[in-house]
């Protein structure tokens, strides 16, 4: 049997009426399904992106065990030398930003890197050294270079376009001062070592130590400044003797030379000056390729956190600046960036064992304010 039937109106409006609403319930869902997916789009990479902090956190942990730093076992220095090791980290960032060729200067993590600037200040450099060095403007030994004063003969003086005076085995191995500040005495032994085998043909090492107890003043490793050393070894007519007589210790101890004298000869220093080559670096290029590695006052603020490379910016050569004693060993007028080969005293593996280059002119960290050349006998 075949039945049939019809809804009524009022049946088929409600009918319409539950679609409409399904329908709208099913779009509804479907909104609410795409935000959710657009949100975690907008999420995930906040949510998984890498944590800044723990990255510098395991990575201070590797610098402190490579170090081997003190404080290893103290949680409260721990963070506060975990602070400045951040600052430092972002000072390199900013550093490296500025390099201008593979030649420049790079920086990266050293053993001052959680040092904040003062404390590098105290304890790698010599604060006071502006101070010590303005008393010897006036002495007779020192010299205000001017390029307005070069004679005809050095003023036709070409010189080489490399001086490496490594290269003829007359500079001594690098050294390490450690905590004590006793820069200018390295600085000054190191070229004192230079002359003497410029002058003899043997590289004798000469002693440290003995500059760093025996100068008087008491300045040891608390400071003290190259021209007040030569002057002091010219006007006593002190002997330098060898560091294997008179190794060193890196701290302040009793002078022991007249125990020593009597059973060891040593070299005296002949003659000295104290030049400042300010405008006139061509001058000193000159005393580089005729007479032999100087010693030098320089501003290394900049150099904290060094690794390599020629050093171009932020290193202001003003007197005032004037921080830490190195010896200038050469200087390469054809490379990319012509620069000064310079030895410093805080061990093989700070910058390029133990080296930095720092960019010839503008009197770039004041490497050309006080040079010192000197005459062995």
């Amino acid at each position: 049997m075949l039945t049939s039937f019809c809804l009524s109106p009022e049946v088929v409006a409600y009918r319409e009426y539950a679609l409409c609403v399904a329908c709208v319930m099913e779009w509804r869902t479907v909104v609410v399904i795409v935000l959710v997916v657009s949100l975690c789009f907008f999420m995930v990479p906040i949510r998984v992106g890498p944590d800044k902090n723990a990255e510098d956190t395991k990575l201070f942990a590797d610098y402190v065990a490579k170090y081997n730093k003190s404080y290893r076992h103290d949680s409260s220095e721990y963070k506060e030398r975990f602070d400045r090791f951040q600052r430092s980290l972002q000072y390199i960032e900013r550093l490296n930003g500025f390099r201008s060729s593979q030649e420049s200067a790079y920086y990266g993590l050293t053993e001052f890197s959680d040092l904040s600037e003062d404390e590098f200040l105290q304890r790698a450099l010599l604060p006071d050294l502006p101070s010590r060095g303005q008393a010897h403007i006036a002495a007779s030994y020192y010299h205000r270079r001017s390029k307005n004063l070069i004679n005809r003969t050095k003023r036709a003086t070409s010189v080489p376009s490399k001086v490496d005076w490594r290269d003829k085995g007359v500079v001594g191995p690098i050294q390490s001062q450690d905590i004590c500040g006793g820069c200018w005495a390295f600085s000054t032994i190191g070229m004192a070592e230079s002359m003497y085998a410029i002058k003899n043909g043997t590289l004798y090492p000469f002693s440290v130590q003995e500059m760093i107890d025996c100068m008087p003043g008491n300045f040891g490793c608390q400071g003290g400044d190259i021209c007040s050393l030569l002057s002091w070894l010219l006007m006593s007519k002190t002997k330098i003797i060898s560091d294997s007589v008179y190794p060193l210790t890196r701290r302040n101890d009793q002078c022991k030379l007249s125990k020593l004298l009597a059973k060891t000869s040593g070299v005296r220093i002949t003659d000295f000056t104290c030049d400042s080559f300010v405008d006139a670096e061509d001058e000193l290029l000159i005393a580089l390729a005729t007479h032999g590695p100087v010693a030098a006052a320089v501003n290394a603020m900049s150099w904290q956190n060094y690794l390599g490379g020629v050093i171009q910016y932020h290193c202001d050569g003003s007197f005032n600046s004037l921080n830490h004693a190195v010896q200038i060993v050469g200087y390469d007028l054809s490379a990319g960036i012509p620069h000064y080969i310079v030895k410093n005293s805080w061990g093989s593996t700070f910058g390029d064992k133990g080296y930095l280059y720092i960019a010839i002119g503008n009197n770039l960290c004041g490497k050309i304010i006080r040079e010192i050349l000197a005459s062995i006998d």
